[in-house]
């Protein structure tokens, strides 16, 4: 239990329910609603029940009910409450509420739980896109304003990564029934921030093409062997902090020059890095802004 953060200041709950501070502290004052314990030098703290009953109070607000409503109800009545609501999207929002309280206690049954609930209803592309997404969007703000250490990043990210992993391999069971090109997949050095890779992989194996996945940190001396896999091979890869922004036209520039040789290959990249380039560069190079405009192109 001492890995479990537990004291929250308002600028974590701000971060994590998406409440303004200001916001907080007249709903404490005005209708009682949370009981922050205070320091020494008198700064709100808060423990991990008023950050599920603020998740919880959030989610009801959102979903149309009045805030002076929601302070009449105890604790159990307002779970109940939520409980209660099931359309498409509020189910979304309570299922991202329940995995960051799962990242934040590094609860493993609740992440499971929740994913369970949410395979009932969905394919996994539909989890991935409508819940991992936002969530890990979320998470990428959390870590960048300290209010999560890069274990609770890690924790959940890896969970994740497991779902990709087992869900991809139910897929490559299915002979492959396009043929027209196949997918080389793979990650520059020293980028190991391969979620966004693996589910591209994913997509592609679901509409039907080949794939060879790579994984991270791949130099590029290493790809030529691959050209043999298919005579019309696309390369992909994801830039999220690698090639660095300094390099990363020499990177493409090296990419036709080491990897294509003779034989000219299409590579698709996506990725903030490639914010970075110029896009002047050669006609088999293809850019995607995001994972949508790519995954339209399969």
């Amino acid at each position: 239990m001492n890995n479990i953060k537990q004291i929250f200041s308002i600028k974590d709950l701000e971060n994590l329910c998406g409440v303004k501070a200001h916001t907080i502290r007249i709903w404490e004052k005005r209708y009682n609603l949370l009981t922050p314990d205070r320091t020494e030098t008198n700064i709100r703290t808060y423990n991990l029940k008023n950050l599920q009953k603020l998740l919880n109070v959030t989610y009801l607000v959102n979903s149309g009910y009045k805030i002076s409503r929601i302070s009449k109800l105890n604790e159990n009545e307002i779970n109940e409450y939520v409980r209660s609501i099931v359309s498409d999207n509020s189910t979304k929002n309570q299922a991202i509420n329940s995995l960051k309280i799962a990242m934040l206690n590094y609860d493993l049954e609740l992440f499971l739980g929740t994913y369970e609930q949410l395979e009932s209803t969905r394919n996994f592309r539909q989890i991935f896109i409508d819940v991992f997404i936002p969530l890990l969007k979320e998470i990428g703000l959390l870590w960048q304003t300290d209010t999560i250490s890069p274990s609770h990043e890690h924790f959940i990210t890896n969970l994740i990564k497991q779902k990709l992993l087992l869900n991809i391999e139910k897929l490559q069971y299915t002979k492959p029934t396009k043929s027209d090109k196949a997918f080389i997949l793979f990650l520059p050095d020293n980028e190991i921030h391969e979620l966004g890779l693996l589910y591209i992989n994913y997509e592609i194996l679901l509409h039907g093409y080949k794939a060879i996945y790579l994984g991270p940190s791949i130099p590029l001396d290493s790809l030529p062997n691959t050209l043999t896999f298919h005579e019309n091979t696309i390369f992909v890869s994801y830039f999220t902090i690698k090639p660095e922004k300094d390099n990363i036209e020499k990177y493409i520039e090296d990419f036709n020059r080491i990897v294509c040789n003779d034989r000219i290959s299409e590579f698709w990249m996506l990725g903030k890095q490639i914010m970075h380039i110029s896009k002047n560069t050669a006609d088999n190079h293809r850019y995607f802004d995001s994972l949508d405009a790519l995954l339209v192109e399969l």
